[in-house]
């Protein structure tokens, strides 16, 4: 293996993706960035670094050793040893060719950015760059066309179908069990069902346009389907009559229903009614409520135009695009959702209009208006639904969580 650096720059403009994560844990197709570079680069992630905010709950999320190692990753703190080392940008997802041939003292950049997307580098050099902000990285072996570094919250829509792919394949190595009695199979593609997780009866798995897989201890209801290419983290629930198409991920310990299409679930999120979500990105602790519908294409069939938050209103490129919902969301039953929205971290949203545009943070909406969503209400509500899942916010957790609602506010 590899040693590697995964920093994150704290450049891009991505609230609400990276309120309470760094760049490089973002899931950004079956797999987080981290876990697709490693496995498929086979690299051993010896140090983290990210903006100083995020430093505890990095550390807590990344408490445990990565596999292949014998310690957790180092978290703000460099090797001390001066050899060169591989640093890698945590706003990258895709292509991994031109990371894979670097050598020594060569550097692979965004061209009009100029951000340096990996480098082979001395820790005293990247410290140095760290501090002074310099471009300068050494001879640069290749400019990759913008946007190579996620900088806006739908490039996760942007890079998603190229993630996925390359995620299901690096994924399909791994044990499976045959198809289940009474389970329906269509398609040549590869399907991996690992030996822990349970299919019921009546499920439909379709891999005409590409593979499944399904990971340990998932379950998926009687009268589910699946399209192909998608992926069912651990331990992910997919409920009874629920359709999940092409490109979609859904992350640990989510459960799901309804109609559900190209779209990420990051981790610990429900959708446990009908309603349709397309092309959208759904942060942790989220609950849509019943009836939770988006749009995901103009009635003009057009290109998107979305607002990041601390920046104007943009042309996304794309034509389908649905929602970016933040950490701990919530919405009412029969909530609507219009093209290209984003809802910031905390909101909470019971309100008979539909949402659209770009929604403060920690927003408390209803049909008398939109006001901020106070904190120890807030911090009541999302213990409870952690509690469910047996864990609570940790001390450095919260204390982001309530930064984030001060800075808001």
């Amino acid at each position: 293996m590899t040693d590697a650096v995964f920093f994150d720059d704290g450049k891009g403009l991505l609230a609400p993706l990276t309120d309470l994560r760094a760049s490089f844990d973002l899931r950004t197709g079956a797999l987080t960035t981290l876990e697709r570079l490693c496995k498929a680069l086979d690299l051993a992630p010896i140090a983290l670094h990210v903006p100083t905010h995020l430093a505890d709950v990095t550390r807590e999320r990344h408490a445990q050793p990565f596999a292949g190692a014998d310690k957790p990753p180092a978290v703000n703190s460099l090797p001390r040893s001066e050899e060169p080392r591989l640093f890698i940008n945590g706003r990258v997802t895709l292509p991994l060719d031109p990371i894979a041939m670097l050598e020594p003292g060569q550097a692979v950049i965004e061209s009009g950015s100029g951000h340096l997307i990996a480098g082979v580098m001395e820790p005293q050099e990247f410290r140095a760059w760290r501090e002074s902000g310099s471009e300068n990285r050494g001879a640069v072996v290749a400019e990759l066309p913008a946007p190579a570094l996620l900088s806006r919250p739908w490039h996760i829509i942007h890079f998603r179908d190229a993630c996925i792919d390359v995620d299901l394949e690096l994924l399909a190595s791994q044990p499976t069990q045959d198809l289940p009695p009474a389970v329906l199979g269509i398609g040549e593609h590869p399907l991996t069902i690992a030996p822990t997780a349970v299919v019921y009866p009546g499920v439909t798995l379709d891999m005409e346009n590409g593979p499944i897989v399904i990971a340990a201890h998932a379950t998926i209801r009687p009268g589910a389907t699946i399209l192909g290419p998608a992926f069912i983290g651990e331990p992910a629930t997919i409920l009874e009559r629920a359709l999940i198409k092409g490109h979609s991920s859904i992350g640990p310990w989510c459960k799901v229903s309804g109609e559900i299409g190209g779209s990420i679930f990051q981790a610990f999120s429900n959708k446990g009614h009908e309603g349709h979500l397309g092309d959208s990105y759904v942060g942790e602790w989220v609950n849509l409520g019943a009836a939770t519908t988006n749009s995901n294409l103009l009635n003009t069939y057009g290109e998107v135009i979305a607002k990041a938050p601390g920046a104007g209103n943009e042309r996304t490129g794309l034509q389908f695009l649905g929602a970016i919902i933040g950490d701990h969301v919530k919405t009412a039953i029969g909530t609507r959702i219009m093209t290209g929205a984003i809802l910031q971290t905390g909101g909470m949203f019971a309100q008979a209009a539909a949402l659209s545009g770009t929604t403060p943070p920690f927003a408390w909406a209803t049909d008398a208006g939109i006001k901020s969503f106070r904190f120890d209400k807030f911090l009541e509500t999302a213990a409870a639904m952690m509690s469910r899942r047996k864990l609570k916010p940790t001390a450095a957790y919260a204390e982001l969580l309530e930064s984030l609602s001060k800075a808001g506010g």
